[in-house]
C-alpha cells in the first residue's frame, strides 16, 4: 500500500470518527481514528447489504459519510454491550 493511500485512509477514519463523536459523543484523536476505520468496514458492509448507493457529489465525501455511519453503529453497539 502506498503512503498516499494510507494517509487518505487515516484522514477518512479521523473525519468519520469525529462526525460520529459529534452525533453520539466521545473524543480523542486515537478514538476518532479507531472508530472511523472500524466504522468504514462496518458502514461499507451495512450500506452494501442494504443496497444503499450514495452520490453526494464527490467520492471522498461518500466514503466519509459511509464510514461515519458505520462508526456510529460501532459506538452504539459498544455502548449497548458495555
Amino acid at each position: 500500500m502506498q503512503a498516499k493511500s494510507i494517509i487518505v485512509w487515516v484522514l477518512i477514519g479521523i473525519s468519520a470518527g469525529w462526525l460520529a463523536s459529534v452525533i453520539v459523543g466521545g473524543g480523542g484523536l486515537f478514538r476518532y481514528l479507531l472508530t472511523g476505520l472500524i466504522g468504514a468496514f462496518v458502514g461499507g458492509f451495512v450500506f452494501n447489504a442494504a443496497g444503499i448507493k450514495l452520490n453526494l457529489g464527490h467520492p471522498l465525501v461518500n466514503e466519509i459519510v459511509v464510514a461515519a455511519g458505520g462508526a456510529i453503529i460501532v459506538v452504539l453497539v459498544a455502548r449497548i454491550l458495555a
